[in-house]
């Protein structure tokens, strides 16, 4: 063999075994990597090669799949898309998942590994999915929904005795189906709606919660020994000027008896002077820990769906301090926080870990993970503070500003909310109501919060009692009579 021949040969064995390497190193180092990368459209094609596993409510699905023309063989369907948005979120072939289609979209397409047997494992074959079983209640959803009806707004209803989430309401609302399919004309609409329709406003948009945050003062001076029951006269001028300022802090009843009201009376009228001078009497950081206790500042709030955190701030003077007394500065809350609170209340101070997934399932419906048993109780006040604060929340609704909410049957306790929007109040004010109920005939109890963000309401008659107590009544009467 030549010289020209033999360095061709080795030039070319080279190039072979490099080959080789190249091939090795993608095949084994790199191939998982390229499996997983989110533009192979191989994923997606396996992903929606089969039925997706379904969300449960109350025993009925309100998921499915239907069969597709495309290479996507299925796409995600809904039933009542509009009606459960805030809870199942959307699986969209082009614009992936959410909310519980997508904290669980593993399970619901078959991946995950609690599904597959050691033979699954060892050939890599999809398993059959799973079911995701909600604590939802449809009777309560649906109260909440149509209540709201064309309100901006959002509502959240509670179990104060397990923790399970009765019902998660956003308006206005969207239909997920619109985006299963990836309709991009859908998604550039949804997107660009000023109303927002696809954000969870129940979960995931905190605001001022006003007078409702009242409650959380109470709790505190109550905690504190500031004041000895809900019955004892405050040291409470009125008008109250805020600290270090000339500004007279005024009450919305001009004539209401809030000089030196007891926190029963305070909270029956919402006396802003009771508790801005309380929440100073206090001090930031003991109102700020209370306020702790119920949920605010935590970062880590998942039901499973993780909530936007509600915020009580830190570094504040003692004007500041006034004012978040009564839910304004820079205090923040959402619905579910908001409802949060009024469980605690109505479980004689203690709070179950919210949540609203009961179960998940194999598909032969053998239970995976069990959330109900799994749930945490902590004390958030004594039980002696929660029983005065509930004696005080029935005044409201009995004799208060909350009489709306009145229920034949049950007894009703809640607390009423305006809060300013906007600069210098400039924009319609934020209608708060959270209350809790209990059945006078059967044990069942529920804990409720309603925002209502904007409706069509003139802005003098918008108020937590003319807007969204009405809606916290019929969430409460439909969790009482089931």
């Amino acid at each position: 063999m030549n010289k020209t021949i033999r360095r061709s040969a080795v030039f070319t064995l080279l190039l072979v075994l490099a080959l080789l390497v190249r091939a090795t190193w993608v095949q084994f180092y790199e191939g998982q990597a390229l499996a997983d990368d989110k533009d192979n459209r191989r994923n997606a094609i396996e992903q929606y090669a089969n039925p997706l596993g379904n969300i449960i409510v109350a025993g009925d699905a309100i998921t499915g799949s239907a069969e597709t023309t495309g290479d996507l063989k299925y796409k995600r369907t809904y039933t009542d898309g509009s009606l459960y948005a805030a809870v199942t979120g959307y699986s969209s072939q082009v614009y992936g998942a959410t909310q519980l289609e997508g904290i669980y979209q593993d399970l619901l397409d078959g991946t995950d590994l609690q599904l597959k047997t050691p033979l699954d494992t060892i050939t890599n074959k999809r398993a059959d999915p799973g079911d995701v079983v909600t604590t939802i209640d449809p009777d309560v959803q649906k109260a909440a929904y149509e209540a709201l009806g064309d309100k901006k707004g959002a509502a959240v209803a509670i179990d104060p005795t397990t923790g399970k989430i009765l019902a998660v309401v956003s308006t206005p609302s969207y239909d997920p189906s619109q985006l299963s399919a990836g309709d991009s004309d859908a998604w550039t609409k949804l997107t660009k709606d000023a109303d927002k329709p696809m954000t969870n406003r129940a979960l995931r948009q905190p605001l001022p919660p006003g007078s409702t945050f009242k409650l959380v003062v109470a709790a505190a001076a109550l905690e504190d020994g500031l004041y000895s029951d809900v019955d004892a006269k405050t040291d409470s001028p009125n008008p109250y000027t805020l600290p270090d300022t000339t500004t007279e802090l005024a009450n919305e009843n001009a004539s209401a008896p809030c000089e030196n009201a007891s926190i029963r009376v305070a909270l029956q009228y919402s006396c802003n002077n009771v508790f801005a001078k309380m929440a100073v009497d206090l001090g930031q950081d003991k109102l700020k820990a209370q306020a702790e206790k119920f949920g605010f500042n935590d970062e880590s709030q998942d039901v499973p769906v993780r909530a936007y955190t509600s915020v009580y701030p830190s570094d504040m003077d003692k004007s500041s301090t006034a004012l978040t007394g009564i839910g304004q500065f820079d205090v923040t809350a959402t619905p579910l926080q908001m409802a949060m609170v009024s469980a605690a209340i109505a479980n004689d101070g203690k709070l179950v870990t919210p949540h609203m997934v009961s179960q998940t399932s194999d598909s032969d419906g053998n239970v995976l993970t069990n959330y109900d048993d799994s749930t945490e109780t902590k004390e958030i006040v004594s039980s002696s503070t929660a029983q005065q604060l509930q004696s005080a929340m029935q005044t409201v609704v009995e004799d208060g500003t909350g009489t709306n909410a009145q229920i034949s049957g049950a007894t009703v306790g809640g607390k009423t909310g305006t809060a300013q929007h906007g600069e210098n109040n400039s924009q319609t004010p934020y209608a708060w109501f959270t209350s809790y109920a209990k059945s006078d005939s059967s044990d069942k109890e529920v804990a409720v919060a309603v925002l209502v963000e904007q409706s069509d309401a003139a802005r003098s008659e918008v108020s937590g009692n003319g807007l969204a107590a009405p809606v916290a009544k019929a969430m409460m009467q439909a969790a009482l009579k089931n």
